[in-house]
């Protein structure tokens, strides 16, 4: 609906304005008319030329997502209606990707689709796990409940995404640091030296012709090893979106020497902590497996979780498929066998989530443990040896006079 900009004057005669969302003008002119607003001046607002440009857009943050959330539930749990809710959280929302997201929404409620479909038509927004779960409230009748749920789960997530990425980013920043000061020393730094040893005369020693070499190979192929650089890139990145491409390269990455075990147990924690949310929130075992599988985020383990969903279709009980398919650790399958067996599978998968959390938690503080006296000994080590291999022509000349 188009948004009007009004001013005009109160009972007290003070001026005032403001904004209203409605169907038309006439329909501001009622609504200020019951507020008493004297001689009111009505505009429609501008429209955001940008608005239908999805790359301009704010996005919509795991943070927002889970603000939205807590208060839906608490709203829902005070006994308000889900569309005065939806309405009440759309006009107090500061993110405008969001703001118009809940307001499709709220205006398909309204029209008599449920909150689950409504969800569906945004799934950059609200995934298909999001959806599933708020289908199973909508149908149980704990809304507010699975509304609970559902940010506590967002937000363990996202505290484990945190985690991995603050693990990264101290290599990355690192490794970045390091290529840009061998830039410089390759094409500003080098040359100097390079026209002082010419005007010396007499044949380098052999580590600073090859350092030589290199200075005059990329000052002469800068922008070509540039646009390798991005090119390689690319193709990787297409080799890697095809299902071949996927497949190979998930399975490099889980048996990788030091990253593997890694990649391995946040699967798992991921895993366990999404089907058990699913599956205590009321969503059915194989439409859990369903979505689990797709939100994996590695080809090998989404195959394994689709294996053991036709598995369990076929009537066999989970834990089975689940070690045919050597994704997931024994202890793992030990103790979902064990829920399984005792009825309370989804309590087990969490305590296995609480553990693996734990896990990478541990892995994570090892991981960095390890790199960072690499990254010293390596940006020690590059550095060291360029400026030793320039400084040979110098000592060479020293021991001759």
């Amino acid at each position: 609906m188009p948004v009007y900009v009004w001013k005009g004057k109160n009972s007290l005669g003070n001026k005032i304005k403001g904004e209203l969302e409605a169907v038309n003008e006439a329909a501001v002119q009622a609504q200020l008319k019951r507020l008493r607003i004297q001689n009111p001046t009505i505009k429609e607002k501008p429209k955001d030329m940008f608005a239908n440009v999805a790359f301009l857009q704010p996005k919509v943050t795991g943070k927002d997502i889970v603000i939205f959330t807590r208060q839906m539930s608490t709203m829902i749990d005070a006994g308000l209606p889900l569309v005065q809710s939806l309405q009440i959280l759309s006009k107090q929302q500061d993110n405008p990707s969001f703001k118009r997201a809940l307001a499709e929404i709220l205006s398909d409620v309204e029209t008599g689709m449920t909150l689950a479909d409504g969800m569906r038509k945004h799934p950059k927004i609200f995934d298909s796990l999001f959806a599933n779960m708020i289908e199973a409230g909508e149908v149980g009748g704990i809304l507010d409940t699975i509304l609970n749920r559902l940010a506590a789960f967002k937000e363990k997530s996202m505290a484990l995404t945190r985690r991995i990425k603050g693990a990264m980013t101290y290599p990355v920043i690192c490794l970045g640091i390091a290529i840009l000061i061998l830039s410089i020393i390759m094409i500003f730094v080098i040359p100097v030296f390079q026209e002082m040893f010419a005007s010396m005369g007499g044949a380098l020693p052999m580590p600073t012709q090859i350092v030589v070499n290199m200075s005059e190979f990329a000052q002469a192929n800068f922008l070509y090893m540039i646009g390798g650089a991005w090119f390689a890139g690319f193709l990787f990145k297409k080799y890697y979106n095809t299902e071949h491409g996927r497949i190979k390269i998930d399975a490099l990455l889980l048996q990788a020497p030091v990253f593997g075990p890694l990649i391995r147990k946040v699967a798992v924690a991921k895993f366990t902590r999404t089907l058990s949310t699913m599956l205590e929130s009321g969503v059915p075992i194989l439409d859990a497996l369903q979505v689990v599988a797709k939100t994996a985020g590695n080809k090998i383990i989404e195959q394994a979780i689709f294996h053991v969903a036709n598995s369990i279709a076929e009537g066999r009980p989970i834990a089975e498929p689940l070690e045919e398919s050597g994704v997931f650790p024994a202890m793992v399958v030990q103790m979902i066998n064990v829920g399984e067996s005792v009825g309370a599978l989804d309590a087990m998968l969490s305590k296995i989530a609480d553990f693996y959390d734990e896990e990478v938690d541990q892995a994570v503080d090892n991981l960095t443990a390890m790199i960072e006296p690499f990254m010293m000994v390596f940006l020690g080590g590059t550095i060291g040896g360029l400026v030793i291999a320039m400084y040979l022509p110098i000592f060479k000349m020293a021991d001759n006079i």
